[in-house]
């Protein structure tokens, strides 16, 4: 059977699952994702990269700014549901879109609305599941895809892929290797659907936890916290939102895009700058020591610390 499949999805991570779909077979009569949105230094309206993908494919694209029949956008909604009953998709595909999608959504396709949700559910439900997984020092994470309600992804799960989180993944890395796990898994399910090859199995209530939004006043490192911690964190907001600090003799933070925690301790005070050469700028934290190896400072490029310590100097 092939199933008519709406798409429903923004950035790339969504992409790649789109890609995956069109490439498997499946009929995708139309993409929805957000509107279009300023960007690049002339601030110029770029359409998202699942549009991008969708019209270079001819697809129709519809961009709603809201599926709430009583919402603000009450015109918009109205359109979008006459659409949708027009198309009588048999599923509809989200990920990552960016709206809620209200009841009348989620009844609308004969199977139903299936998320792919980078976590394994019901941990790091939520905006920054990726990151978080990271940061917070988990060994594993993957992808759920979830027949999705009304709640916020707390849908009965379909069918999981995990990934192993190594040392050297950033949110970066780990996003590209979880877009990859996604766009099988989707193309997986929607292939067993209509055979009823997949079991509905609800969330356990233990292990919750929620994937924040990523807030700009994370990136500040904190030095109270240990230099494994601060580790992970460089690594889990490496690209967005990145960290920062402050150096001696700078007048303005720079980002820091990798660290590394020494097994070294030391009695100076957190903060403080206690080794510099070209293998890497050493700060104190309240337990241990965190090695500055990739850094950027305002409105220059990335660089690695032995080029990065030639142009600046520690003040006595």
């Amino acid at each position: 059977m092939s199933l008519k499949v709406i798409f429903a999805g923004t950035p790339e991570f969504a992409k790649l699952a789109l890609d995956a779909i069109l490439a498997a077979g499946f009929e995708v009569p139309l993409v929805m994702t957000q509107p279009d949105r300023p960007s690049g230094r002339g601030m110029k309206l770029q359409p998202s990269a699942v549009k991008q993908a969708a019209l270079d494919a001819d697809i129709p694209v519809a961009q709603p700014l809201s599926l709430r029949l009583d919402g603000k956008y009450p015109e918009d909604a109205q359109a979008a549901k006459a659409l949708l009953e027009s198309i009588q998709p048999d599923v509809m595909v989200v990920a990552a879109y960016g709206l809620i999608l209200p009841q009348w959504v989620l009844d609308l396709p004969k199977y139903g609305c299936l998320n792919i949700h980078a976590s394994l559910l019901p941990r790091w439900r939520g905006a920054a599941p990726i990151q978080r997984a990271i940061d917070a020092g988990d060994a594993k994470t993957g992808v759920t895809i979830m027949q999705m309600d009304a709640g916020l992804d707390t849908g009965d799960m379909l069918l999981v892929h995990e990934i192993m989180i190594h040392d050297e993944h950033t949110g970066g890395t780990l996003h590209d290797d979880l877009a990859e796990a996604g766009a099988a898994a989707i193309v997986e399910a929607l292939t067993r659907l209509p055979e009823g090859e997949l079991t509905p199995e609800e969330q356990p209530e233990d292990g919750v936890t929620y994937a924040e939004k990523l807030l700009k006043s994370e990136s500040p490192l904190d030095f109270t916290q240990s230099a494994a911690v601060l580790a992970r964190r460089v690594r889990a907001f490496n690209p967005v939102p990145s960290c920062t600090m402050m150096l001696p003799g700078l007048e303005q933070p720079v980002k820091v895009w990798q660290a590394q925690a020494l097994n070294q301790t030391t009695q100076a005070p957190a903060g403080q700058v206690i080794a510099v050469s070209t293998e890497g700028i050493d700060i104190a934290t309240v337990d241990g020591v965190l090695r500055l190896l990739e850094l950027q400072r305002a409105g220059s490029r990335r660089q690695p610390v032995a080029t990065f310590v030639q142009g600046w100097q520690l003040p006595v």
